[in-house]
């Protein structure tokens, strides 16, 4: 296996973003980091500036341009932009829609909770895998033999890593392994995936109740945030 064959394309999820009202922000705009989202993406950058980096693209959205862009920047690089890297949709965009908030219990909610397993709230998870995996695919292409970074957000991190580790797709929120600032490494030999890794360069900078497995917080709506 010579190193021409191996490319490894490293799937950020966004730091911290700025949303005191604990919004489920979802694909709207306007939402950016905070000033703890700015330290995680600069220490990420940090922790890849000796790495290979030749290529480096991000989701549309603000959150994750502005994580992307330290690391662009770090190894003289343009960011690109790709639509397939964007949050999953959701019903619940603009809604506090956390642990204890009630929403379960609204009559008119009751309609989008009826199928776990699409799910019925929001874009369905095979949909991800499909515009996910033609991102992972077009990132590969850019970086072939090198290292490139694509910044995403949680579900849809979550969902092509356990498409790619063939486990079932639908799964409990709070156990996802996909903390904020986190790095989930695909490693090609040519075309084919033949690992997966998973670190946290920035985990000390994390909240503790926005860990993967953490308990969730009631009332604190961020600890679904994307």
């Amino acid at each position: 296996m010579s190193g021409d064959d191996i490319t490894v394309v490293h799937v950020m999820r966004h730091g911290e973003v700025h949303n005191p009202e604990g919004v489920l922000y979802g694909r709207r705009p306007g939402y950016h980091l905070s000033d703890l989202g700015r330290k995680m993406a600069d220490r990420v950058a940090e922790h890849l500036a000796e790495r290979d980096i030749t290529h480096v693209v991000a989701s549309p959205l603000e959150r994750a341009q502005e994580t992307a862009l330290p690391i662009a920047g770090a190894h003289g690089l343009d960011l690109a932009t790709d639509e397939r890297l964007i949050e999953a949709g959701n019903v619940f965009e603009g809604k506090t829609f956390g642990v204890g908030d009630g929403a379960l219990k609204k009559p008119g909610n009751w309609k989008y909770l009826t199928n776990p397993f699409r799910p019925s709230w929001g874009e369905p998870y095979i949909e991800q895998v499909v515009r996910m995996m033609a991102a992972l695919g077009a990132a590969r292409d850019a970086a072939r033999g090198h290292e490139a970074v694509a910044v995403s957000h949680q579900l849809p991190i979550w969902i092509v890593r356990s498409f790619a580790e063939r486990r079932r797709l639908w799964h409990d929120p709070r156990k996802r392994q996909c903390t904020l600032a986190s790095l989930t490494s695909f490693t090609f030999h040519g075309d084919k995936i033949i690992s997966v890794g998973y670190s946290e360069p920035a985990r000390d900078l994390v909240p503790s109740h926005l860990l993967a497995g953490a308990k969730p917080v009631k009332g604190n709506s961020k600890a679904f945030g994307a």
